[in-house]
This record gives C-alpha cells, sequence and structure tokens, in this order.
C-alpha cells in the first residue's frame, strides 16, 4: 500500500477573482443608431443612458442589456475627444472589457503590481443610488479591461446614467443567455506574450490550444491559445496569424483595424435554433456553409437531441468531444469595415470551442473575404 503524503500540496489562491463580465463598451460613430440596431436585430433592451440631457455633455452612452449581457455603445459629441480618434483609427469596435470583481482597487493593485499598465486609478463615483469603484488597465492594443465594483450601487447602471424606461418598443429579445468568450486579434508572433501576460498578469491559465494544423485550409492558418480565469467564467481566446498562400482573416482584421483587438464576442442561448431563427428574422445574417456539411453529419458527432434538417435550413454547426456537444453560428461582420462579428452558442455539456468545425467556417469566412477582394 503506498504510503500517504505528510503534506498536501498548497491550493494556490486566486489573486484577481472575477464574478464574470460586467459589460463591453464600444467606441461608435453614431451610438443611437448602433443601439437601435442592437435593438432591432440583436433583441437587447435599452437599459440607461448618459448624455447632454443627463449632464454629461462630451460624449453621449447607451447601455443595452439582454438577460446577463450587457452592452454600452458610446460616441463622442466633438472631433476633438479621445473618442474620435479612436473611431478615426479603428472604426466602431470594442473598446473596454469589464470585469465585474468584489474590490475594484485590489484588482488593480493586484495586476499594476504584476506588470500591468494602469489606465485609470481606482475612482469612487456616486449618485442617488450609491456608488461603485472603478479601475483599468490596458491589455492589447487599444483595449482595456476596467475592473466594476458595485456591491454599494443599485442604479440602472452606474452613477452618471439614467434609468430607461421599463418598456422598450424597439426590442424584441432572442434568448441571448450571457457572453461565453470573447476573442482577441493580435499581430504576427504576439500571441504567446499575450498569453503570457494574462498568466503571469491576471492569474489565468491555459484551457485550450490550437496550432495552425488544427486551423487552417488550403489558402490560410492561424493559432490560437484560449484563456481562462480561475472560476471559468471570463475566457479569452487569443488569435495571431500564421503562413499560409493568402491572407488570413486575422491578416484582413489587422489590416482593416490598424491593430490588435476585439475580433469576436460569443453569446450563448439555452436553444439555438429559436435563437437563430429569430435573429435571422429581425436582420442579422450569418455565414453559410455547404449543404454537405450535414450530409454525414450524424455520422461524424453522433446522436444530438437537434433535427438536423433545421440546423441544415439555418446554418448552425455541431460539434463534439469528451464532454458532451455543442452547437454554433458566426454572423457577418456586423461594420463595414471586415472587423467585428458574433458568434451564437449552444452547450450541452462540452466546454470546447468546436475544433472539428475549424475548417468548414474558415473556408466560409475565405468566401467572404474573397469577395471583399481581400484573400
Amino acid at each position: 500500500m503506498p504510503q500517504a503524503l505528510e503534506h498536501a500540496a498548497p491550493v494556490e489562491k486566486d489573486f484577481l477573482p472575477l464574478n464574470g463580465t460586467d459589460y463591453v463598451e464600444f467606441y461608435v460613430g453614431n451610438a443611437r443608431q448602433a443601439a437601435y440596431f442592437y435593438r432591432a436585430a440583436f433583441g437587447f433592451r435599452l437599459a440607461a443612458y448618459r448624455g447632454p440631457e443627463t449632464g454629461t455633455r462630451e460624449c453621449a452612452s447607451y447601455v443595452l442589456v439582454q438577460d446577463k449581457i450587457r452592452l454600452v455603445f458610446t460616441t463622442p459629441l466633438t472631433p476633438e475627444h479621445p473618442v474620435a480618434d479612436h473611431i478615426r483609427l479603428h472604426g466602431d469596435g470594442v473598446r473596454d472589457i469589464a470585469l465585474w470583481v468584489d474590490d475594484a482597487e485590489a484588482a488593480w493593485r493586484a495586476t499594476t503590481a504584476r506588470g500591468a499598465r494602469s489606465v485609470r486609478e481606482p475612482e469612487t463615483l456616486r449618485d442617488g443610488h450609491g456608488e461603485a469603484r472603478v479601475a483599468s488597465i490596458g491589455i492589447y492594443g487599444d483595449t482595456i479591461h476596467t475592473f466594476v465594483e458595485r456591491g454599494k450601487y443599485n442604479g440602472a447602471f452606474l452613477p452618471g446614467f439614467e434609468a430607461a424606461p421599463a418598456e422598450d418598443p424597439v426590442a424584441r429579445p432572442a434568448g441571448l443567455l450571457h457572453i461565453d468568450h470573447m476573442v482577441g486579434n493580435v499581430g504576427w508572433g504576439e500571441m504567446n506574450r499575450w498569453v503570457d501576460f494574462y498568466r503571469d498578469v491576471m492569474g489565468f491559465r491555459m484551457f485550450k490550444h490550437f496550432d495552425d494544423k488544427d486551423i487552417s485550409t488550403e489558402y490560410s492558418a492561424l493559432m490560437s491559445k484560449v484563456m481562462s480565469n480561475g472560476n471559468e467564467r471570463v475566457k479569452f481566446p487569443i488569435n495571431e496569424p500564421a503562413e499560409g498562400k493568402r491572407k488570413s482573416q486575422i491578416e484582413e482584421y489587422l489590416q482593416f483595424y490598424r491593430g490588435p483587438g476585439v475580433q469576436h464576442i460569443a453569446m450563448a442561448t439555452g436553444n439555438i435554433i429559436e435563437t437563430v431563427g429569430t435573429l435571422q428574422r429581425q436582420g442579422v445574417q450569418f455565414l453559410r456553409v455547404p449543404n454537405t456539411y450535414y450530409n454525414d453529419l450524424l455520422a461524424r458527432i453522433g446522436p444530438i437531441d437537434e433535427p438536423i434538417e433545421a440546423l441544415r435550413e439555418l446554418g448552425i454547426l455541431v460539434d463534439r468531444d469528451d464532454e458532451g456537444y455543442m452547437l454554433q453560428i458566426f454572423t457577418r461582420p456586423v461594420e463595414d469595415r471586415p472587423t467585428l462579428f458574433y458568434e451564437v452558442i449552444q452547450r450541452k455539456g462540452s466546454r470546447s470551442f468546436g475544433k472539428g468545425n475549424f475548417k468548414a467556417l474558415f473556408e466560409a469566412i475565405e468566401r467572404e473575404q474573397e469577395l471583399r477582394g481581400n484573400l
């Protein structure tokens, strides 16, 4: 009988406990119109607003909510505002991936002590609904993380914002529940630098790793590593280009975004068939794979609960791993620049990212690139 160890290995304390994604803020050229699109097409509800009418003279922001997903769209009101510089360079895009914490100052101190660049020192915001504490650090490109501590705040969003009417006549909910993961694109040879950042500065661990053999087609390839925080509520895949015959989707993104940034946001649903059907009826455009993808689907991935014909009609992809299966579909870019897009995902046990669908998906992306003349 093997001798018992006298001392168990110590359990490492998570120095940056995260409760989840608090909000995602976009800098956009026209926040009013962007908010209308996300309400009418994706089903978000207008929850709060900040602008000249509330005492903010330099910019306007609209807060949209669907279940646990919170998106903020901010636009500058003068060309001199720093937000205008961000939009001029990048177009509409994600500026802030905010993280919900119990102690914003502790999160800021822990990460800056480990080498993070401070963007906003800890600050307390107050109004009649209480107070919230925020602080920010820089990550890849012009993207930031804001730590949000809201335990003493009971307003609609954050101090300075006013609640919108409870009934939104534009919003048509689509069953989106929470952010599953958010993908960042970085430049050649930069992936491991940011993997190290999330490991060493933020205490994340590597969750999955895909190389150019996993994610490649005849023409292009990329590499990706998925970083996760301790409780797995926050996952950030990080992509970089790999050598190929033609320009990869990552290179196209970097060219048009003018640097690293958020490539796509994956939003979870409990019924992907109903959600995608609703989104399509509301005008959201999705990538399509050839119908032949479905001919041997059950032979490839085994029995599933969903009818194959419904998946074929909507263009939903399926993949299986040792823990179960998952269903996913990707939108076309939602900007005129071929940058940001969305994924809708439903997990049925699987914790992976659809490795078996990579080839079909990226061939579909390449067909779009070719139409744009960017392949």
